[in-house]
């Protein structure tokens, strides 16, 4: 089976449980995706905003079920992360097809940002559906994960939300945008690592000149 096939596969999935569960599906669409199992937000939200443009949702109401949703997987995850830890994580993720390059990434932004990069991450694809296995391993408070994760997310949501409401029937094209700005934001966020390390380096350099 292709890999085509498997995404309209997972589309079919989605269609059909946000359609039949109404906004209680959107919450669990979006929380399976945050409990880091590869259900694509860039298919949930703009169907649900497709939903709103035919009048059946409320587009404010879409976006905050899928923040909830993205609060609800996470704590999953997070859970996982403070519990098992990265060996867990290392071991298993690959059954839910997490790659040990995407965890490192989640790490060095936890590592870099603190508390702070639930709530950035959650603004970006890529980091942010693993930020929450990191979260849990270095003991971000659990209320603060809460409250930058939801706030994090909302925005993210109501973007996908409202251009597929905006686009209409054209709503599925905006999957595949997301997955082609994923390399270029995968690209820059390496590229700011990489520039970050090469001023702390110069920094160290400096400071053991002047030593």
């Amino acid at each position: 089976m292709g890999m085509y096939s498997v995404l309209e596969i997972v589309t079919e999935f989605i269609i059909d449980l946000i359609s039949f569960l109404g906004y209680p599906g959107i919450i669990l669409a979006m929380a399976i995706e945050s409990a880091c199992i590869p259900l694509p937000s860039e298919v949930i939200m703009p169907f649900s905003g497709y939903l709103a443009y035919k009048g059946r949702f409320d587009i404010i109401a879409v976006s905050v079920a899928g923040a909830v949703g993205c609060v609800l997987g996470s704590i999953l995850a997070y859970w996982v992360g403070m519990k098992g830890g990265k060996p867990l994580i290392l071991r298993y993720g690959r059954y839910v097809l997490i790659s040990p390059k995407e965890i490192e990434l989640a790490e060095r932004w936890a590592r870099r940002y603190g508390d702070k990069a639930v709530f950035i991450s959650r603004l970006m694809p890529v980091v942010r559906t693993f930020i929450s296995l990191p979260a849990g391993m270095f003991g971000v408070g659990f209320p603060k994960f809460v409250l930058y994760t939801f706030l994090g997310s909302l925005p993210w949501c109501f973007v996908l939300a409202y251009a597929g409401k905006a686009l209409g029937e054209n709503w599925h094209i905006i999957g595949g945008w997301i997955r082609k700005a994923d390399w270029l934001i995968a690209i820059l966020i390496l590229f700011g690592l990489a520039l970050f390390l090469w001023k702390r380096i110069g920094e160290i350099r400096s400071k053991v000149e002047k030593g």
